[in-house]
């Protein structure tokens, strides 16, 4: 009864037809996430904390060589503080979450972002430019007062990431590290996550509030939306100038530093699982996976001889952190299920026969591909095969994902692609009204501006017909 059940609650729609609804089964019966009674909230589960461990150890081990450090801060921010950066401010009022009755006499706010509290210390701690650079991380949970529907990982009042908050002495070193932060977390999607992305400039609507400029990586899901996956702001002197951050230079003079900050968030598991997911249930690429592998044996007849024989492969394959799945009462293609529904990238199935053989079978959750490998090679076929389903999971990604951009000139094709569940690559004047137009009309935004942007753009502008200035990447958001 327990197994019929289990069955029976596997995905049932199809990710081409129904994403929104496949996407939430995904989620809760993969056992990534699941919805809390505290309204807006969502419940982090274990088989989604290991990949974000994945991140943490990822990324930690990348900033550290930077010469980043990481540390902890209040999660209460005094309202005042909110006060001395004015377009900071604005562009967070409406998502604060507030404490009304303190002991301090003022409202404290549950930090939608860290900049105010972190650099109140800055203030006390640079004195001098021998204290530069100062660069700081921190993994923390964000509480944004969110009024829409709740998407777990997606969109929660709560969530977790990481924000990185550096000063330097001159905007040459913040430019400088600014794009660095971009790029690693480009590695950070590509390498780890097998997730292609856009890495670009945010126009200066879409900018992080109070920063001179934003950096963005920005993946298209399968549905054609932009998802935001990572921002690295260069915020100039504003903050600096509001806080009263000043050091005295080699030149014996005070000089106000720049600063920038950075994030990434546990939205990466969200996209990890639209793009990478099938109508089966999840799909953990190898480098993000805890358990890269679960041995089933298949009991038939002379199940203590395939129990030795599993347990044996477990322990030689203690490097991937195997699952040994000898559970009494589930049928092995039950089994199957389970496992493929939680998205470990390799099935390892011993029998009887294969035991004969002197060998084991290999099943790949990223194409269900079968193949039976030499005892003796084991170890080296099931690290060669996990190579090979990390890249392939890369490669589809990333054709997938240019398949869902269509290049337009004008604002008919322009229509016709975002009413075709696409993301666009368009030749833009780069004025705010532009961006409002097709904000108001089609629901959609502007994602970035690539990098590298051609040097004499001949074009005009999609939407106004005017000159174009830049190339950019518009799409419906998450």
């Amino acid at each position: 009864m327990n197994k019929d059940k289990k069955i029976e609650l596997g995905i049932t729609v199809k990710k081409d037809q129904d994403f929104s609804e496949w996407y939430t089964q995904v989620v809760q019966k993969a056992e990534l996430a699941d919805y809390s009674t505290v309204k807006g909230c969502m419940i982090i589960r274990a088989n989604a904390y290991s990949i974000w461990e994945k991140i943490q150890e990822y990324l930690n081990k990348k900033i550290k060589k930077i010469g980043v450090k990481n540390a902890y801060f209040p999660l209460f921010i005094p309202e005042s503080f909110f006060k001395k950066e004015s377009e900071h401010a604005k562009g967070f009022t409406p998502e604060v979450a507030w404490i009304a009755n303190t002991e301090e006499g003022e409202r404290l706010a549950i930090r939608p972002t860290s900049e105010t509290i972190m650099y109140d210390s800055y203030s006390r701690w640079i004195r001098s430019h021998r204290d530069l650079p100062l660069r700081i991380n921190q993994w923390c949970n964000i509480v944004r007062w969110e009024t829409k529907a709740t998407r777990l990982f997606l969109r929660t009042r709560e969530f977790l990431w990481q924000e990185g908050h550096c000063v330097y002495e001159t905007k040459e070193e913040c430019d400088k590290e600014t794009l660095e932060y971009l790029k690693e977390y480009k590695n950070l999607c590509e390498e780890l996550l097998a997730l292609p992305v856009l890495i670009g400039k945010k126009s200066e609507s879409e900018k992080f509030a109070g920063a001179l400029y934003t950096l963005s990586v920005e993946g298209v899901m399968p549905d054609g939306k932009g998802l935001q996956m990572g921002t690295s702001h260069n915020l100039g002197q504003g903050f600096a100038k509001a806080f009263g951050i000043r050091f005295l230079g080699e030149d014996g003079k005070e000089h106000i530093p720049w600063q920038n900050s950075w994030g990434v968030s546990t939205r990466l598991i969200g996209a990890l699982v639209m793009v990478h997911g099938d109508d089966k249930g999840m799909v953990i690429p190898p480098r993000a996976a805890e358990n890269k592998a679960v041995i089933v044996p298949i009991l038939t007849g002379d199940n203590e001889k395939v129990l030795k024989r599993a347990k044996e492969v477990f322990r030689e394959l203690g490097k991937f952190n195997a699952i040994l799945d000898d559970r009494e009462g589930y049928t092995p293609g039950w089994k199957f299920n389970d496992w493929e529904l939680k998205g470990i990238p390799l099935r390892i199935e011993i029998g009887p026969r294969d035991i004969e053989k002197k060998q084991i079978v290999l099943v790949r959750r990223d194409n269900y591909e079968k193949m039976s490998v030499k005892d003796k090679n084991l170890s080296e076929e099931v690290e060669r095969t996990l190579d090979l389903i990390q890249e392939n999971l890369f490669n589809r990604a990333k054709k997938l994902m240019d398949s869902k951009i269509a290049s337009v000139k004008n604002k008919n094709e322009f229509k016709k692609a975002i009413e075709n569940k696409m993301a666009v690559k368009a030749y833009w004047c780069g004025n705010s009204e532009c961006e409002k137009i097709v904000k108001n009309e089609f629901s959609v935004k502007s994602l970035n501006m690539p990098l590298d942007q051609p040097k004499n753009i001949k074009e005009n502008c999609f939407c106004c017909g005017k000159k174009a200035n830049v190339i950019c990447y518009f799409a419906k958001s998450y």
